[in-house]
């Protein structure tokens, strides 16, 4: 962790006294700590190095116009101090949605994963000021190929094949859908960002993708994410419990742009 960003003295504010705990650190330049106070009051405290492609001012613009549409962590604080910037939420109740004693039950784990995409999905995306519709998605995917901000052995899923990133990049425009299908999307509906208790979906965590585009942007990474979870065989109880065929164009064209996008 040496090389993590450390939290900032200004984000722990009145907590200084309270438990910190690494909960999150896929690269060192964005780790997600849990705070928990002696009382038991848990909050979640993000710190990225700024100069991330994912600003963490993005996610607090998401978080908070969907606070009034959907469960989602409370935006407490936000701020910067010129070489990191921090995202301070509050908890929420739930479990995650790779917790074991969930993961030992598929079945009926996977079709309340749906509910709970079919739930995002019904929001108006005439009220979503967050916009990720092809016209804007394909050149930030293209810009990042081009500046070399895409590594094809990190950021490539091997189910693509062995694609270099302007390979990918290629296969990406000549699959392009005629039509979008488009709904408010999370952006990145994998388990790991989703809570769930009592039978149903209480949270959506990690927004800052957030934005309407085709529904098969959020269900191509989530069938993708129910196999990489659960295993195989899961992956049409999903989509029928969500009310969908399978669309095999769009599931390799919205993997393939999520890979590609910051």
């Amino acid at each position: 962790m040496e090389e993590s960003p450390r939290i900032p003295p200004a984000a722990l504010s009145e907590m200084k006294d309270w438990e910190t705990t690494v909960v999150w650190s896929l690269v060192p330049e964005r780790v997600t700590w849990r705070l928990r106070a002696a009382n038991g009051e848990t909050r979640f405290l993000k710190v990225y190095t700024l100069g991330q492609e994912l600003r963490l001012s993005h996610e607090r613009d998401r978080l908070e116009w969907a606070a009034t549409r959907l469960p989602v962590p409370p935006v407490l604080a936000a701020g910067s101090d010129g070489e990191y910037e921090w995202l301070l939420t509050a908890g929420l109740p739930g479990v995650n949605a790779i917790d074991e004693g969930l993961r030992a039950d598929p079945s009926r784990l996977v079709p309340l994963l749906a509910d709970g995409l079919r739930r995002l999905h019904a929001l108006s995306v005439d009220d979503c000021p967050f916009d990720y519709r092809l016209e804007t998605a394909l050149p930030i995917a293209q810009r990042r190929v081009v500046e070399g901000l895409v590594n094809a052995e990190r950021d490539l899923r091997r189910d693509h094949g062995e694609l270099t990133a302007e390979a990918a990049l290629a296969q990406l425009l000549r699959l392009r859908p005629r039509q979008e299908d488009l709904v408010v999307c999370h952006g990145d509906y994998c388990l790991p960002n989703v809570l769930v208790s009592n039978g149903r979906v209480t949270g959506y965590l990690d927004l800052g993708r957030l934005g309407v585009a085709d529904r098969w942007w959020d269900l191509a990474v989530a069938i993708w994410s129910i196999t990489h979870n659960l295993g195989p065989g899961w992956e049409d109880l999903f989509l029928d419990a969500y009310g969908i065929q399978r669309d095999p164009e769009k599931i390799a064209f919205y993997r393939l742009l999520y890979d590609l996008f910051p």
